[in-house]
């Protein structure tokens, strides 16, 4: 079951980064940076950074990053970074399993699961392909990291657009085990 995060449980950006502990202001930092990274439309980061927290699990810092980027993401943006953090992880356990078996077979079996939502979400190719090759960075799945960088390419994004959801991914990956550590 879902847990909402509560009012009193929530955590604004701004707090997020001058909280953190001496040993992690690097990240402080490095979410400071990215949070105005130029290469990205405002959009494309807002996202990155929801789809991020989403798959580190993580209610607290999906809370902080949607209400810090509110304005940046349409409903319609919205719903597709929800969607894709919330289907992609299929996709990544699947695909991650069936490239470690070393079973040719399974690549070629299909699925058999209902993953139709991620058709029908209304964003530019480019932004879902950037927001998945995130959610699948954090998953560590190489046969979607291998689908999804040219589908993120061939849709528009270039390589440093590539590597900053990735980098963005990566901060709020270390983010999250930082603030469930629990250690001052």
């Amino acid at each position: 079951m879902l847990e909402a995060v509560t009012k009193s449980e929530r955590i604004s950006f701004a707090a997020l980064v001058k909280n953190l502990p001496d040993y992690a202001s690097d990240l402080g930092k490095n979410l400071t940076m990215l949070a105005g990274e130029s290469i990205l439309s405002p959009q494309q980061r807002a996202g990155a950074f929801l789809v991020s927290a989403m798959a580190v699990r993580h209610a607290k810092l999906a809370q902080a990053f949607t209400e810090e980027f509110a304005n940046d993401l349409s409903q319609d943006a919205l719903q597709a970074a929800q969607t894709i953090a919330a289907i992609m992880p299929v996709y990544n356990l699947y695909y991650r399993f069936a490239g470690l078996s070393g079973v040719a077979e399974y690549d070629e079996m299909p699925l058999k699961l209902r993953l139709s939502s991620l058709s029908k979400i209304n964003v530019p190719e480019q932004d879902s392909e950037l927001w998945i090759v995130a959610v699948s960075a954090v998953n560590a799945c190489a046969s979607c990291l291998k689908a999804h960088e040219p589908a993120a390419r061939e849709a528009g994004a270039s390589a440093q657009q590539i590597q900053a959801v990735v980098r963005i991914a990566a901060v709020i990956s270390a983010l999250a085990t930082v603030l469930d550590s629990g250690q001052k």
